[in-house]
């Protein structure tokens, strides 16, 4: 998945579970259920307790309450793209 990651396209690439992790617990712009709970089944994903679709639709359902969505919809609040591929 690619996000935008500021008003000027700045994008980073998000392909691995370690990498999901960091960004939910250091970068994400919202704390919300979500997160929370995408953080929860990364967390369990990596400890071989859920499969990695359970952790990637939890990250997915993350961006989309954060307002990262497909096609590079801007966020209401930012009024900049974040971008979701």
């Amino acid at each position: 998945m690619t996000f935008v990651v500021s008003p000027e396209g700045d994008t980073q690439k998000i392909s691995t579970i370690e990498q999901a992790f960091y960004w939910l617990r250091r970068k994400w712009p919202v704390t919300d259920h979500n997160r929370d709970f995408a953080l929860d089944r990364i967390d369990a994903a990596m400890n071989c307790l859920v499969t990695v679709e359970d952790a990637r639709k939890a990250f997915l359902s993350a961006a989309r309450s954060a307002g990262f969505m497909p096609g590079g919809i801007a966020r209401p609040d930012s009024g900049h793209s974040q971008q979701m591929t």
